[in-house]
């Protein structure tokens, strides 16, 4: 991980437009990485991870009848540390909620949706990690397709569920892909500590990603920050930009 990587206004979604290397990835079908018969497994840090990572193809895992399982790492609690708005109370309550939400505006089947939340400490999780891989573990088969954070998110959370996860895919056999989110943020295109020789495209349709959009303004409270305390949004205008384009990336 690199030093205290997501700070400031990061890259402009400008210079992800212009990148030609981003444009020359090869564009694979979710379909193709979770053939049929097989469950995906999507393995969120915190309540959102889920629906940023992987918001759109979701709806198409879901379209096509596939099994999903949920796994909530943590509850999402310490996103607004020293807020008295959003305490860590009040927060271990809604995000999940929000979650639910948000899911729900996906257009996901609920009702058969299996979700699991760990418990596991908010930005915490790393002093857990091998706790985590035998959690993670009990609940993964061999012909699973697990998608999570990747190892090198930039978020200590987000890089802790990365390792644990894949440790627990490799015991049991299941097949790992990963998702960057805050790459987004401090990566730029020419960034060679990214895998891109590893990334994948998969396209999203206008309409799948105008439900991501809506799925996301079901966080409230990461949409808001605690101005008396100068605490900015966690999902600023500018991060949810890179986050809704055309496509989601998946390192393969």
């Amino acid at each position: 991980m690199k030093t205290n990587p997501i700070v400031g206004q990061g890259t402009p979604l400008y210079q992800w437009q212009a990148s030609s290397q981003l444009a020359q990835l090869p564009v694979i079908d979710v379909l193709q990485l979770v053939p049929e018969g097989s469950r995906a497994v999507i393995i969120a840090p915190h309540p959102d991870d889920e629906i940023l990572g992987c918001g759109g193809f979701l709806q198409l895992l879901a379209e096509a009848g596939r099994d999903l399982q949920l796994i909530s790492v943590t509850d999402g609690s310490a996103s607004h540390p020293g807020s008295k708005r959003w305490p860590v109370e009040r927060l271990s309550t809604v995000r999940p909620q929000e979650s639910v939400e948000a899911l729900r505006r996906l257009g996901l089947p609920l009702h058969s949706l299996r979700w699991l939340r760990g418990g596991f400490a908010d930005s915490q999780v790393a002093a857990r990690e091998d706790e985590l891989s035998t959690f993670i573990e009990r609940h993964l088969r061999a012909s699973d397709v697990v998608f999570t954070t990747w190892r090198e998110d930039g978020h200590c959370d987000h890089e802790a569920v990365g390792r644990a996860s894949a440790e627990a895919a490799q015991r049991v056999g299941a097949t790992l892909h990963e998702l960057p989110v805050w790459t987004w943020h401090w990566a730029t295109p020419e960034d060679r500590s990214v895998p891109w020789h590893r990334a994948h495209k998969i396209l999203l349709s206008p309409p799948l990603i105008a439900r991501k959009r809506h799925a996301i303004h079901a966080f409230a409270s990461q949409l808001e920050g605690d101005p008396q305390i100068g605490l900015p949004p966690v999902l600023a205008p500018y991060v949810l930009e890179r986050l809704l384009q055309p496509f989601e990336v998946v390192f393969v």
